[in-house]
């Protein structure tokens, strides 16, 4: 690290050159090098793949998808619930020179039918209870071509069977490490969400920083269950996993008893997490009555939790607990923790190999000495290479000089580690899962009862976060009508915990909702609801 009166935080030096390379040689490097040792294994069924089957799968997989017209520079959207063939798919349609758009499984038509048209994508892969879902969806796309897993025969879509028995050549894709790789969508630090373009020079960067600065053992058998369509769960888990000589037990969702029997099952020795799962983990009787010893190491990302409940974990599984940071618009990660190192609960962890870190006064800009709190800007070969047709938001979120503005408001001591103490974007965080006021706002709208609305995330110990609408109606209100009427038209993790109807929406000049006053009258409501 960088002595402390320097405002410019460095992570440690790079260990090697990054390869310049591109995802799925990568990973196939990576995995040729143990090909008896085992991939994946598929906790609901049991299913095992080795490296040397995931390999193969992978290119006869790249070859099928050539042969049905997928070309270089093509996307293809994944729908589907976490599984080996997520993972196969997605790296065949890198290996062929496209992109991948991961989509959340539980969006509605219309959100999905948003992300196939804003990603362009020609092709998608799903499993046959979302195939109707997809069909629908794409019918106001331009998406032409279905791959389902699981099913021998599926009316207009083509089999994933019948990629991987292709016997046509690999595809000769470019090896240009700085083509797209990666589509996932993202609100960013603000607004709606946007198509993060994540390069395979970026994405390999991360994974290499990933292993590198964490001690992840070759060996190792880590918890796949965070959605791969998020960059936690495909950079963070998967591909590093491989990247590191581990092996991934897939799981489709975070179910109690599923989870915590698939650790005890696999021997599971590495979980990555979220806060919520996190309470789950120190709270829940059913905890104790699985064998959860094989756990070497639990981490938690995706919002920042506080250190009594790093600790609470830690003594009840009896292994280190710690946190990590990132976004997507960085593949995953910017900060971690090595456990060979020294500890700082409630921190999370430390600049990662060949980044740089500063705070910044978000109202004047500029640096700010150790131990102050401001806004959290980086710097690295990890970053994206922009918002997809949106010059405008990339502007607003990369610097000129290559740094990255998080909109999370956080500080860092004199020996390196980062802390989250608040955050100016104004993303709500459900689940792990980022949900954007603006989206919901622009829902509501939508209803002929609502004058005007603004979506305030309210804190919850479950969730982190419940969305909830404070709306000017035209006309008397039902509250319960209203959260089901928006309950039909969004994804779970973006349905309305509580609606509260006033006279006016407090708003700035500029007539952006002020959703600091929003939350403060919020906390004084439940407050006032709590003691009555």
């Amino acid at each position: 690290m960088s002595n402390t009166a320097s405002p410019i935080v460095e992570g440690p030096a790079l260990a090697r050159a990054l390869p310049s390379t591109t995802v799925p040689q990568f990973i196939r490097e990576a995995i040729r090098r143990r090909p008896d040792a085992l991939a994946m294994i598929d906790a609901p069924t049991g299913r095992t793949i080795t490296c040397a089957a995931l390999d193969q799968q992978i290119g006869r997989a790249a070859a099928g998808l050539a042969a049905q017209g997928f070309r270089p520079g093509d996307t293809l959207l994944i729908c589907s619930p976490n599984s080996p063939e997520w993972v196969v798919v997605a790296l065949a349609a890198m290996a062929a020179g496209g992109s991948v758009s991961g989509a959340n499984p539980g969006y509605t038509v219309a959100e999905l039918a948003q992300q196939l048209r804003d990603s362009k994508a020609r092709f998608a892969f799903t499993v046959p209870p979302l195939l109707d879902t997809v069909r629908r969806a794409a019918e106001q796309t331009g998406c032409e071509h279905f791959i389902v897993a699981g099913v021998a025969e599926a009316g207009d879509a083509l089999p994933l069977a019948g990629l991987l028995t292709s016997n046509g050549p690999e595809p000769l894709a470019s090896a240009d490490p700085d083509t797209l790789a990666l589509l996932p969508f993202s609100s960013g630090t603000t607004g709606v969400p946007k198509g993060v373009m994540l390069t395979h020079r970026a994405i390999v960067a991360n994974v290499c920083q990933i292993v590198q600065g964490s001690e992840w053992p070759q060996g190792m058998v880590s918890l796949a269950f965070l959605p791969m369509f998020h960059a936690m769960g495909f950079v963070l888990t998967t591909l590093s996993g491989l990247a590191a000589g581990g092996t991934l037990v897939t799981l489709p969702r975070f179910e109690p008893e599923a989870f915590l029997c698939a650790i005890a099952s696999q021997r599971v020795t590495h979980v990555i997490a979220v806060p919520p799962v996190m309470q789950f983990l120190a709270g829940h009787p059913l905890v104790s009555t699985f064998d959860l010893s094989s756990l070497q190491l639990v981490g938690s990302g995706g919002a920042p939790m506080g250190a009594a409940l790093e600790d609470r974990v830690c003594a009840r599984l009896k292994c280190p607990t710690v946190q990590g940071y990132g976004m997507t618009e960085v593949g995953a990660v910017l900060t971690l923790v090595d456990t060979r190192g020294a500890l700082r609960p409630g921190s999370v962890g430390q600049v990662v190999p060949g980044t740089q870190a500063r705070v910044v006064d978000p109202a004047t800009g500029r640096d700010l000495p150790r131990g102050e709190a401001g806004e959290l800007w980086f710097r690295g070969p990890q970053l994206f290479a922009g918002y997809l047709g949106n010059p405008q938001s990339t502007a607003a979120t990369l610097t000129a000089d290559g740094w990255i503005r998080t909109g999370d408001i956080g500080r860092i001591d004199a020996d390196g580690f980062v802390f989250i103490t608040d955050r100016l974007k104004e993303l709500i965080k459900v689940n792990g899962e980022s949900v954007a006021p603006a989206e919901l706002e622009a829902l509501l709208m939508t209803h002929p009862a609502i004058a005007d609305a603004a979506v305030i995330g309210r804190p919850d110990e479950y969730t982190g976060e419940l969305p909830v609408a404070w709306v000017v109606p035209r006309s008397e209100l039902d509250a319960e009508v209203l959260k089901a009427w928006f309950a039909e038209r969004v994804a779970s993790h973006k349905r309305l915990a509580d609606v509260v109807a006033v006279d006016t929406i407090p708003r700035n000049p500029a007539g952006k909702p002020l959703r600091r006053v929003l939350r403060a009258r919020d906390a004084e409501r439940m407050e006032s609801v709590g003691m009555s």
